[in-house]
């Protein structure tokens, strides 16, 4: 296989990488959507068989904090895909994998 035909290969495995990645978010978002409204309307129906009007039952801290909590990660999770240099980024990771390449081939060497 000649240079060109393995970096376009190459090029292939990171799009490949990269769109699952983006499949994997709009997964998680849809997971995140659909059990979050499971479970904030089984709190509502609760507080409201408590005597809770639907105001109260709806804007009570227990019904948002699940969203609020797994909201965080799941920001992270679209940082950590949409960010192409963020802090862990794809640049980082190349430079992390090229400086163990090397040291291993010096090790190699002596």
């Amino acid at each position: 296989m000649d240079n060109k035909d393995r970096e376009q290969t190459e090029r292939y495995v990171r799009a490949q990488k990269k769109v699952d990645a983006i499949k994997g978010f709009y997964i998680h978002l849809l997971v995140y959507i659909c059990v979050n409204l499971f479970i904030s309307i089984r709190k509502i129906m609760q507080n409201m068989d408590n005597g809770e009007t639907f105001q109260e039952a709806f804007f009570d801290l227990g019904t948002f904090i699940v969203w609020l909590a797994w909201g965080i990660g799941l920001a992270f999770h679209a940082f950590n895909v949409f960010v192409e240099n963020g802090v862990l980024g794809k640049k980082w990771e190349e430079q992390k994998i090229q400086e163990y390449m090397d040291e291993e081939k010096r090790q190699d060497w002596y």
